[in-house]
């Protein structure tokens, strides 16, 4: 069983940055491809950035392409997610989530463990 804990989230005025760390534990965290989500309220959950287990390859969704970028430091268990340019459309609580099973790193069914989930909100 994997727990994820994130961290990293807060208020933050349009323009500014965050970083995003989520912590992995209880599981060979280099089995596990990695991803974050976001859910804004009255919205749907939906696929920001993914990282395969290695690291060689990263992922994105367009909307936050060029300002977003993924990482993973196998020997600290953990990912980030740096984010830059932060928008208030970006206001949202974000989720890391791990999956064993790879494929398509942007669908939500494709991960087997996640995190509780952190409050990102950008101010305008």
């Amino acid at each position: 069983q994997v727990q994820l804990i994130e961290s990293g989230g807060g208020l933050v005025q349009a323009g500014g940055s965050l970083r995003l760390s989520c912590a992995a534990s209880g599981g060979t965290f280099s089995r596990y491809g990695m991803g974050w989500f976001r859910q804004a309220p009255g919205k749907e959950r939906e696929f920001v950035s993914a990282i395969t287990r290695s690291g060689a390859a990263t992922y994105y969704a367009d909307s936050v392409k060029g300002r977003f970028t993924i990482s993973r430091d196998n020997a600290k268990n953990t990912v980030y997610l740096q984010m830059n340019s932060l928008k208030p459309e970006d206001t949202a609580v974000y989720y890391c989530a791990a999956s064993q099973r790879g494929g398509d790193y942007a669908l939500g069914h494709r991960y087997d463990y996640w995190g509780q989930g952190t409050q990102v909100t950008v101010s305008s």
